[in-house]
């Protein structure tokens, strides 16, 4: 048994190898509920590896704490798995490369600038109840945007988090065995012109936006990390507490 699991972990050196140097966030103790980490720039099939090895590992181990990865992308774009592609308007003009993937939702860019978080948390703990999680990721990225004086909503029906009519952030979630990865993206400081290429989240005519477009101004994305990190670690027991 010990053979197949060190065959298993050699299997992913990369992924192995990135997750051993990285240090805990700032500010955001490791513990037993959340762990909270900065990844820096990471291509983003590596960081599917992560998540794909993390969620494998986590159904077969469930004494395993959750995660919360942060990093930033090379630029790519990503579609959930849905029949209606019209949201690329047809793939072939796209600049950047496409990754159809395991979550719900249209499509949406990532990039430099932007800061990218991938809960790994085990729903069986959590009541097994995905609208209450999305609830809780809108809340997080609400009192996150709080710290840099941007008053930021929800937005009904619709999934994210906006600024008035400004879409700030995007959020696109998978569940595996209640297991979930992908996350969130939230615009801090990048190029948004991207997203010119697509429709993005398939609603038309959306108007997105950044802290450094709100502000005129913006943290680094590691700075927003490690206070995202903060307050996830800190509210991870809301998404844990039992609704009666």
């Amino acid at each position: 048994m010990k053979r197949e699991s060190q065959t298993r972990r050699d299997a992913l050196p990369r992924v192995k190898d990135m997750r051993k140097h990285v240090p805990p966030m700032a500010g955001a103790e490791r513990n037993e509920q959340l762990h909270a980490q900065w990844l820096g720039r990471v291509g983003y099939a590596e960081a599917l590896a992560i998540q794909e090895d993390l969620v494998a590992r986590k159904w077969t181990n469930d004494s395993l704490g959750d995660e919360l990865l942060l990093l930033e992308h090379e630029p790519v774009y990503t579609i959930g798995r849905t029949p209606d592609q019209s949201s690329l308007r047809g793939a072939a003009h796209l600049p950047y490369p496409l990754f159809p993937i395991n979550r719900g939702g249209q499509a949406t860019y990532h990039g430099p600038g932007q800061l990218i978080g991938y809960p790994i948390i085990d729903l069986r703990r959590c009541g097994q109840d995905l609208h209450r999680y999305l609830r809780w990721l809108e809340d997080l990225l609400v009192a996150l945007l709080a710290n840099y004086e941007i008053e930021a909503t929800m937005h009904g029906v619709l999934t994210g988090v906006w600024v008035q009519d400004r879409k700030i952030a995007s959020i696109g979630v998978g569940v595996r065995h209640w297991i979930t990865m992908h996350g969130f993206a939230l615009n801090v400081c990048g190029d948004l012109s991207p997203f010119n290429h697509i429709t993005p989240c398939g609603i038309a005519d959306i108007a997105m936006t950044s802290i450094k477009k709100e502000k005129g101004f913006a943290p680094t994305v590691q700075e927003v990390a490690d206070r995202a990190g903060v307050i996830a670690t800190a509210r991870i027991g809301e998404l844990r507490a039992v609704v009666v």
